[in-house]
């Protein structure tokens, strides 16, 4: 019974299960780190920080941290699209629209991965990965334009969508760059570190050109946010998923986002007092279809 319980099979579930409900709350969470702190400010103590526990972890269970040049220039690209850019449009998008939408938002990351996999590296999906990509995708325009014209057309909305489809762009060309790391063989612990630090070093050196005012909040609900994103929203959940999508497979592993929107929608309905009609549902059902026939495909092929 021991051996079942702890088989690869039910750690990985369990795994997708955790970084589900973690990433599916992390979108509220943003929202307070945003008011008195410069956004940018507060991805760089977010991401300085896990950046910190991760290598702070990879001494005490004696990882190495050194990478070769090759794999360096992988991971410094992944941490620049992943977490410098990617982020700093999720803060920005989430300062205008719910965080829920941004979360739903982002299942469109299934399709850019399949397109941008495929004229970059040379991958193959099968028609089932590319039909639920494409669901995914008209899901998130009917949700994302029913937040549009419910919100009466404000340039704010438009705008926060805008946002939050770039920080999706930027994601994907992270997640090339994730696997060129991997592929170029950096372990995944010593890479995500590393690529944390360059994002939040890239982010820092912007900050101090254009003036940034680096401050910290002293209250219980920016501190509290901030060590959450840090240690569950960026260490746990991004070494998790790196872990599964490495040892089971990216089908398994992007699961999460049909996990993520639902949690995410209960939680803004809950503490952000947000309301949702039915296109928004109707947005909803259709990504987690996409997300369905994503996971039952076949793995991706080299071509």
């Amino acid at each position: 019974m021991t051996r079942r319980l702890l088989s690869p099979a039910v750690l990985a579930v369990g795994g997708v299960g955790i970084c589900a409900l973690i990433w599916g709350t992390t979108w509220f969470a943003i929202t307070l780190q945003l008011g008195t702190v410069a956004p940018l400010a507060s991805i760089v103590w977010r991401f300085g920080l896990a950046a910190i526990l991760l290598f702070l972890g990879c001494l005490i269970f004696r990882q190495p941290l050194r990478l070769t040049r090759s794999q360096h220039l992988a991971v410094a690209a992944q941490g620049v699209f992943a977490f410098s850019i990617s982020y700093s449009f999720t803060y920005a998008a989430e300062g205008l629209i719910a965080s829920a939408i941004v979360a739903v938002i982002f299942a469109s990351l299934a399709f850019i991965n399949l397109v941008l996999f495929r004229l970059a590296a040379g991958q193959r999906a099968a028609l089932a990965s590319w039909g639920g990509a494409l669901l995914g995708v008209v899901g998130v325009g009917v949700l994302s334009g029913s937040e549009i014209l419910g919100a009466g057309l404000r340039q704010g909305a438009a705008t926060g969508v805008g946002f939050a489809l770039l920080a999706v762009a930027a994601s994907a060309f992270g997640n090339l760059f994730a696997f060129r790391g991997q592929a170029a063989g950096a372990a995944v612990i010593p890479s995500t570190a590393w690529a944390m630090a360059y994002g939040t070093g890239v982010l820092a050196l912007y900050g101090l050109v254009t003036g940034v005012e680096w401050s910290i909040e002293p209250s219980l609900s920016y501190i509290g946010s901030l060590l959450y994103l840090s240690v569950f929203g960026s260490v746990i959940a991004f070494g998790l998923y790196f872990t599964i999508a490495r040892a089971r497979g990216y089908a398994l592993a992007s699961y999460i986002s049909a996990l993520t929107p639902p949690i995410a929608m209960l939680v803004s309905v809950l503490f952000e007092d947000a309301r949702f009609g039915w296109p928004a549902f109707v947005g909803l059902v259709l990504v987690l279809a996409g997300q369905v026939l994503l996971i039952r495909a076949p793995k991706v092929s080299a071509a």
